[in-house]
């Protein structure tokens, strides 16, 4: 075998250093800088990444904010509709009901007065009919005949009316 032979080695060596120079300088010449280049566009489009994902966060976060805000100047125009349609629904009630007790009080004035007038009917009625059995009576327990205007007055005094 040629690389076990020991006056070969020399050459060997000399190839071998000129091959691993040759070799580093291709390397870092051509490879090298080339793999640098991709790995620092990548680091810059990382960064660019990052300050975009930044800037979207920010964005989100205002958007968020502008939402909730929103959402609770909604709640509180909702709430504010809502008190005010319970005030109003509360007036008209309070009206509705006003009305009905004024309506109310009206039908019962009418009607203490038909029961006074109704009272002041039996009454006369009451008087009138004391004295015809007052009448009755006298002509048939005592066989007295009364006048009217005697057996009036007699109901009269005897009710304590009048």
């Amino acid at each position: 075998m040629p690389q076990l032979d020991v006056a070969s080695y020399l050459p060997q060596f000399v190839w071998l250093v000129i091959a691993f120079i040759t070799l580093y300088f291709l390397m870092s010449r051509m490879a090298l800088p080339r793999v640098g280049d991709v790995l620092e566009e990548r680091g810059k489009r990382r960064e660019k990444d990052l300050s975009r994902a930044e800037e979207l966060q920010a964005e989100a976060e205002a958007a968020e904010q502008a939402y909730d805000a929103t959402l609770a100047k909604a709640r509180a125009s909702a709430h504010d509709k809502v008190t005010a349609d319970l005030a109003a629904a509360h007036d008209r009630t309070e009206a509705a009901i006003h009305d009905l007790d004024q309506k109310l009080a009206e039908k019962v004035g009418k009607a203490e007065k038909e029961i006074g007038a109704a009272r002041e009917t039996a009454m006369a009625s009451a008087t009138d009919i004391a004295a015809e059995a007052a009448q009755l009576a006298a002509e048939k327990l005592a066989g007295l005949k009364v006048d009217d205007a005697s057996a009036k007055a007699a109901a009269v005094a005897a009710s304590g009316a009048r």
